[in-house]
């Protein structure tokens, strides 16, 4: 179908042709309600129903035990885990589509309940004050533990091995989630990072470690398959806030970033009004566009013109769309045909089953339906 819209054109990404700019972004499920936390058919249907996305990029999954902070959230540090994914892979594959993973570790937004008591890991002992969703429902966060160097170390190694698994799944590449108050950008921020050492103090330091993971990554798997997502200007959400080092220590990673041939950065606008807020950025594409030389997807609150206008404009390279893509599976094709969106049932956003994951249809059944 001729479409001249900018999100409808293809985009090379790396050494990957994608059919469009219509990406799916990464959103947690928590369908994998089993005591391996691993995918399985239901995943497999769920992601060959959206593989027209230009690119899917999975709900993020964890590295290792410690990385988990919510339920039901699947894994890529384990044999079972890998081969469960390998079905999912297959599925988007065989539909002509590309899928990322979403390489995942909470850092303090976790509780010691999945952890046998034991304390989640952060940049410092702090607490996000805010809510983990464990087993028994949510529960307030604690304050954490500060990582040692050897526990630095060994979440490194834990990335690298999600990433190696990855490729071993199928995988088309890896999205290294640095975003949303999780561990990395606990390391970012000042006001959750109040280390003295090499990963502390200065913004170098404090972006220490999301270096050292890309390096480590790109060791076992190709640069050019390896995405970033960032949330420079969160604020009162997931326990961050923003002061007066936070934009700049983003300038520096984004403008780092540039040094490796990376598939691509993904970037939020913000999550809450920012317009009062000392010291934030409230036109995160506007402002990162100039300074980052490859592609760069945005994300949060887009619809089809807005994502059409952000491409014309040149501020991004593809939109990443969550909701919409939950309850339109084809969204790509609902765009094509100015076609009316599904409304989508957020009940049912973090509840096991089929029930609000698999069950909307496609704009070809609704019309039958």
């Amino acid at each position: 179908m001729n479409n001249t819209q900018p999100l409808l054109k293809p985009i090379q990404v790396g050494d990957l042709s994608l059919k469009n700019r219509v990406w799916m972004a990464p959103m947690t499920r928590s369908r994998a309600a089993n005591p391996e936390n691993k995918v399985f058919e239901l995943h497999e249907e769920y992601y060959r129903q959206r593989a027209s996305a230009g690119l899917i990029i999975t709900e993020g999954s964890q590295v290792s035990p410690m990385a988990v902070g919510y339920i039901n959230t699947p894994g890529i540090y384990s044999q079972a885990q890998t081969e469960a994914w390998k079905g999912v892979t297959n599925a988007v594959h065989e539909e002509g589509g590309h899928i990322f993973i979403q390489l995942w570790h909470v850092g303090r937004m976790s509780h010691p309940d999945f952890h046998g008591g034991e304390l989640p890991l952060s940049a410092s002992a702090t607490n996000p004050n805010s809510k983990s969703y464990t087993p028994q429902g949510f529960k307030d966060t604690v304050t954490a533990k500060e990582m040692t160097l050897e526990e630095i170390k060994q979440t490194i190694a834990d990335f690298k091995n999600g990433a190696k698994n990855a490729m071993e799944a199928g995988f088309d590449g890896v999205e290294i989630h640095s975003s949303n108050g999780y561990l990395f950008h606990q390391f970012f921020n000042g006001t959750s990072n109040h280390r003295t050492d090499q990963y502390g103090g200065s913004i170098e330091n404090r972006a220490r470690i999301l270096f050292e993971v890309i390096d480590a990554i790109k060791e076992v798997m190709p640069e050019n398959r390896i995405g970033v997502r960032l949330n420079p200007s969160l604020h009162g959400v997931f326990g961050m806030t923003l002061d007066e080092q936070t934009i700049p220590t983003f300038d520096y990673i984004i403008d780092k970033l540039n040094e490796y041939n990376l598939a691509y950065l993904h970037l939020s606008e913000p999550f809450t009004d920012v317009s009062e807020i000392p010291f934030a950025e409230p036109n995160i594409a506007k402002r990162y566009r100039p300074i980052y030389k490859g592609v760069l997807v945005i994300n949060n609150g887009f619809d089809q013109e807005k994502g059409n206008q952000v491409i014309k404009e040149g501020l991004a390279d593809a939109v990443a769309f969550g909701k919409p893509f939950i309850s339109n599976p084809d969204l790509p094709e609902r765009f094509a045909h100015h076609a009316p969106l599904t409304e989508w049932d957020s009940t049912t956003f973090y509840t096991p089953g089929e029930k609000g994951f698999t069950d909307y249809p496609s704009l070809e059944e609704a019309k039958v339906g």
